[in-house]
């Protein structure tokens, strides 16, 4: 959508134009539902979090200030309703820091199917840090910051998250094969 266009249809959301709100909600839901499914690990929360996230956009519409692009401040605003749908996390144990050797490289045949499918599987924790940074892009300062932790914890769930992945998928070729 055209900035020009997303301007009026923001002002026209401030107004309480119900038509304008729907619109808004049609343009972004999806994207925001799954970067919510991501995080939560569940259909049901995920529409919570969804629909949390969205009564938030129409409550603070008029802070949107226009800096950024209208897509990440609704993001921001959906990963905090998702993170609160997760609040039972605690992440406040921190682990040491390793030094190097954190970033974990991927086989070219592996499908974001299986890579979905994986992510899922990890511990709620690392899970959400990983999709945090690695899929939607916040910094560590940014996740830290969202998730009340220190940088060093997110740095070490990150860390943590991609070694499951490193394991599961060298499990899982060694698996293919021995039956190949």
């Amino acid at each position: 959508m055209k900035r020009i266009e997303e301007t009026r249809l923001v002002k026209k959301c401030i107004r309480q134009d119900r038509l304008a709100q729907r619109m808004l909600f049609e343009q972004y839901k999806t994207a925001m539902f799954s970067t919510a499914y991501r995080i939560t690990n569940d259909f049901d929360l995920a529409q919570d979090a969804l629909q949390e996230g969205f009564i938030k956009v129409y409550a603070n519409l008029q802070k949107f200030k226009g800096t950024g692009t209208l897509g990440s401040w609704i993001k921001t605003i959906v990963v905090r309703a998702a993170l609160k749908e997760v609040s039972g996390l605690h992440l406040h144990v921190e682990v040491e820091e390793t030094s190097g050797g954190s970033d974990a490289s991927f086989d070219d045949a592996l499908t974001g199917e299986l890579l979905d499918k994986l992510m899922r599987q990890l511990p709620d924790k690392c899970r959400v840090v990983f999709n945090l940074i690695e899929v939607e892009g916040f910094s560590h300062k940014e996740a830290a910051e969202l998730l009340g932790v220190t940088v060093g914890t997110s740095k070490s769930q990150l860390h943590y998250a991609k070694n499951i992945l490193r394991e599961k998928l060298t499990n899982r070729g060694y698996e293919e094969r021995k039956r190949g």
